[in-house]
């Protein structure tokens, strides 16, 4: 390697080499990868550096603190985690939506519940319903459409939402098209306009530009071009391009449409957030910020993201992806989020937080640094770029203090070294796993559970824990091909012990009594109640309850590693709204909960 590009590599912050993770040294970055991203950065591979050097340490001063409800220091709360769209009411269109969220919000905070976290509701792709997961959006800052209640702008369901309502799998491309159908019709009859004008307005050239991607990407889609802008034609690449100039002109009743559904989504939204509040929440609803967008989204079309060209967001090797991980989300630049002093990522915050009491961070390392992956490379190919730390945490903690919202940093999987110690100093809460904190020697026990973090047995990328007790990931993996043969068996041979081992924790800890049978083909029904109590016994400041294991679905909401091998963010809850309190399982857990960590309120009364 060049010395020039190794001096422009330090500079910039891109790491020369990784940790190999099969303990055999250092992977070398290759210069061709260097080089791509020094590109990206504006910086020529000959040239002197340029621009303000990258952080060499993860310092943050004294003030850069989030927020967090003053009671919790000495009632820990407790929350409940649920796939909003996997929701099954009988007045719902066969996803759940807004409504659904906030009749949820009131049972929770019946149940004695301080918040209700949800997967994110950031916009899709309208035109390609089957882009389906949560975690690839086409841009963060506005919602989902689907998620609204048709009903509560008076609309009448079709025939056809009787066959979505009784699905076991969420029918996305019928979906959109039943409920963009009625919405429009809703708008084209001057339903629900009032304020409007004024939204519109707040939004500016942001909001307008979404809603002319969202009009353009369904004509592109229904001409037979794509629903991203990549695969549209060249001319309507660049939104200042006269050919936009013209359709945006040809499409304003459209793109005024796609305002209002922004309008309608928001409103609702908020009064989910309104319910969460008026139930009794310290905290109230619980959003989740996707760690990316996808490359040919609203949010790379319109400029707002500043996407380094030829790159992808992924992660390096490991012991669970040997050739590493390409996620396929754009990769943004620090160097243009300098330059616009930050306010992509001020407002793509505050769009989170206008209705969040809690936010969860996907990939909270982002802050620090994204591994970047060159197109047509493998990920073992990729490297490590260095953001604005200091500055970025500083935005968040203020944000996090204007809107009074906890913030929690998902660090799995691979973590810097001292990442976690920042985290605690700005008031981030930790994500841990029960599943997953373990050492060489077993499962950790209670007094290994830090205060600044939130605690829960899985997410909705593992099974719920009875089918974890039945090992069923371990043969979903092997029967999709994810590992081999020897590998499978191996994983179940390891299982078998992991029962056994968190058997003997929960037992020390004091959360279950009497013996139970590791090798029960059926996971015996006291452990799920025992992990509840066992992690409302940590010291962990919240501690979430998966509304999947207490009522289902019992399989997976996301097979990660698959593709249409799975139904990924299909499955539907076999348990209706209405009958969630009188469920024996959710009327339990949740009582349990309640007695273990009371809210202050509740305490007393």
């Amino acid at each position: 390697m060049s010395e020039g590009v190794e001096r422009l590599a330090g500079h910039h912050g891109l790491t020369l080499a990784y940790d190999d993770p099969f303990g055999e040294g250092d992977r070398p970055v290759p210069e061709a990868t260097l080089r791509l991203i020094l590109e990206g950065l504006g910086q020529d591979a000959d040239a002197p550096p340029k621009g303000q050097p990258a952080p060499r340490r993860m310092s943050l001063p004294d003030d850069a603190r989030c927020w967090s409800p003053a009671s919790l220091a000495e009632a820990p709360g407790w929350g409940i985690f649920c796939q909003l769209y996997e929701l099954r009411s009988a007045r719902n269109w066969g996803i759940g939506d807004f409504a659904d969220l906030a009749e949820l919000a009131a049972i929770c905070g019946r149940a004695g519940a301080d918040f209700l976290g949800i997967n994110p509701v950031h916009a899709l792709f309208l035109a390609d319903p089957d882009r389906r997961s949560p975690f690839f959006p086409s841009n963060r800052r506005y919602l989902n459409p689907l998620y609204i209640a048709p009903d509560r702008l008076g609309l009448d369901a079709p025939a056809e939402v009787a066959a979505l309502r009784e699905a076991e799998l969420l029918d996305y491309p019928a979906l959109v098209r039943v409920k963009l159908a009625a919405l429009r019709a809703a708008f084209d009859a001057g339903t629900a306009r009032d304020g409007l004008d004024a939204f519109a307005a707040a939004g500016g050239e942001a909001l307008e530009l979404h809603a002319l991607f969202e009009a353009i990407s369904l004509k592109m889609a229904a001409d037979g071009h794509g629903a991203g802008w990549r695969d549209w034609p060249g001319a309507l690449h660049d939104p200042a391009a006269p050919e936009v100039a013209r359709l945006r002109a040809e499409l304003a009743g459209e793109v005024r449409f796609h305002v209002w559904l922004q309008m309608i989504a928001r409103a609702q939204l908020a009064e989910a957030a309104d319910a969460a509040r008026a139930a009794g929440m310290r905290i109230g609803l619980y959003l989740d910020l996707a760690v990316g967008e996808a490359p040919d989204g609203s949010a790379t079309w319109s400029g707002a993201a500043a996407a380094l060209p030829g790159l992808s967001v992924g992660a390096p090797p490991d012991m669970f992806a040997t050739e590493g991980q390409n996620w396929g989300l754009s990769a943004p630049s620090p160097t243009a989020l300098r330059a616009a002093g930050f306010a992509p990522f001020r407002d793509m915050i505050e769009a989170q937080l206008r209705d969040a009491g809690a936010l969860r961070i996907d990939h909270a390392m982002a802050l620090w640094q994204l591994f970047l992956v060159p197109e047509g490379a493998s990920p073992a190919e990729g490297t490590h770029l260095r953001f604005p730390f200091q500055d970025m945490v500083r935005v968040l903690a203020e944000l996090s203090q204007e809107h009074e919202a906890v913030v929690i940093g998902e660090d799995l999987g691979f973590v810097p070294r001292g990442f976690r110690g920042a985290m605690e100093k700005a008031n981030i809460l930790s994500y841990r796993i029960l599943v997953f904190e373990q050492t060489e020697t077993g499962f950790k026990g209670l007094a290994r559970y830090p205060e600044a973090a939130l605690a829960c047995i899985s997410t909705h990328d593992l099974p719920v824990l009875s089918a974890w007790w039945r090992g069923e990931d371990v043969e979903r993996r092997r029967e999709h091909g994810l590992v081999d043969e020897e590998r499978s068996d191996a994983d179940a041979l390891h299982r078998r012990e992991e029962r056994k081992d968190l058997i003997r924790v929960l037992r020390r800890a004091g959360a279950l009594r009497g013996r139970l049978d590791a090798d029960a083909a059926e996971m015996p029904p006291e452990m799920l109640d025992a992990c509840h109590r066992f992690l409302a016994r940590t010291k962990s400041r919240l501690v979430g309850v998966r509304l999947a294991d207490l009522v289902g679905p019992a399989v997976p909401t996301n097979l990660p590693g698959t593709l249409d091998e799975y139904p990924n963010w299909r499955p539907r809850s076999p348990t209706d709204l209405a009958a969630l309190e009188s469920h024996p399982v959710f009327a339990a857990s949740t009582a349990l909960m309640r007695q273990e960590r009371p809210r202050p309120q509740d305490a007393t009364a």
